[in-house]
């Protein structure tokens, strides 16, 4: 690859894949609304970490501005398009959902169709974990029934991997989704419970602990997430020959079309008591847990079945929790304090 598109360039993973990219020799242009969701400075500073360079450009456009988009893709040829822009948050989509439809729904739709106007080159997009909604069969696979979301976010996300399967199908458009599991690491997004927990546990405040403790996540670091991610781009999807249409349940993940879905996760979920108490030997601080019931579209746990990424790319995150999180607590506290 000589030069990628990567959509969300000022979120948290669109920032490190960039970076990883650019280390590689690749010319970048990134795409980014700069929404204020959480903290804009944050956004602006993973630019600035980015720097001014002449093999990195940055647009600042609205994922759901049609024409803004397409004038991103006119006269320019991507050798691929990772797509990690979307309006990101389970518990915001359930009061405001608008904002998903614009980000998540319009705005996918517009990233198909400039792809499809211009070359087809293959395209990454960022699914996620929680299309698998009410399973509760563990782990999770790719193989699994995802028709059972439990927020709006759920949904725009499974919609994606319809919508990128239509375009696959019909214009040949190699289509890649990979579902993300509770991504964390440095520059991470201040919206996450490990974010918010580390802010809260050094200012010396109370942190909200949900479903009484009782929960658990497939906690996956970031460069584990870059390496996926720019291994996945490599390889853009084929179609599967051996897919049968009149048996088609067993391997939803792939098709006749140029189209493939990975679970990018770590495959080895934590408690999050387990998980607290980690976060409070790398802080060096105790934390004042304060339990609550679950909240609503928030599922007990994830756990991601990550054969099919090893067996496309030979790899598989594994990260281990301490190691990880004692790289975000030290670009924490460099950040902030």
């Amino acid at each position: 690859m000589k030069r990628v598109l990567v959509t969300g360039v000022a979120g948290f993973v669109g920032y490190h894949v960039a970076q990883r990219l650019l280390l590689e020799g690749v010319e970048v242009v990134g795409l980014d609304n700069i929404n204020d969701y959480y903290s804009v400075q944050l956004k602006l500073d993973r630019l600035k970490s980015i720097g001014t360079r002449a093999d990195f450009t940055f647009h600042k456009i609205d994922l759901a501005d049609a024409a803004g988009v397409n004038g991103v893709f006119s006269g320019e040829r991507f050798d691929a398009v990772i797509h990690l822009a979307a309006q990101a948050g389970v518990r915001y989509s359930i009061t405001n959902p608008q904002a998903y439809i614009q980000s998540n729904l319009v705005g996918f739709a517009n990233i198909l169709e400039a792809c499809r106007n211009h070359g087809l080159p293959p395209l990454l997009y960022a699914s996620s974990s929680s299309v698998y909604g009410a399973n509760e069969r563990l782990p999770w696979s790719v193989g699994d029934n995802v028709d059972h979301p439990v927020s709006l976010y759920a949904a725009t996300k499974k919609s994606n991997e319809l919508m990128a399967h239509t375009y696959a199908h019909l214009y040949g458009l190699p289509c890649t989704g990979l579902r993300f599991f509770t991504v964390y690491g440095p520059w991470g997004r201040p919206d996450m419970a490990y974010f918010k927990f580390t802010k809260a546990i050094l200012e010396g405040k109370p942190i909200d602990v949900y479903n009484h403790g009782k929960m658990q996540r497939d906690f996956t670091y970031i460069d584990d997430v870059v390496e996926s991610v720019v291994r996945l781009a490599a390889k853009p999807a084929t179609p599967n020959a051996e897919w049968d249409g009149l048996n088609p349940d067993p391997d939803p993940a792939t098709s006749k079309a140029s189209y493939r879905v990975y679970n990018i996760g770590n495959h080895q979920p934590a408690e999050l008591m387990e998980f607290i108490s980690i976060l409070e030997s790398v802080l060096g601080e105790k934390a004042d847990t304060q339990l609550l019931p679950m909240q609503p579209g928030d599922v007990v746990a994830t756990y991601a079945d990550t054969t099919a990424l090893q067996n496309a790319v030979n790899f598989v995150p594994g990260t281990p929790l301490k190691s990880g999180l004692e790289k975000f607590a030290s670009w924490y506290r460099n950040y902030y304090m």
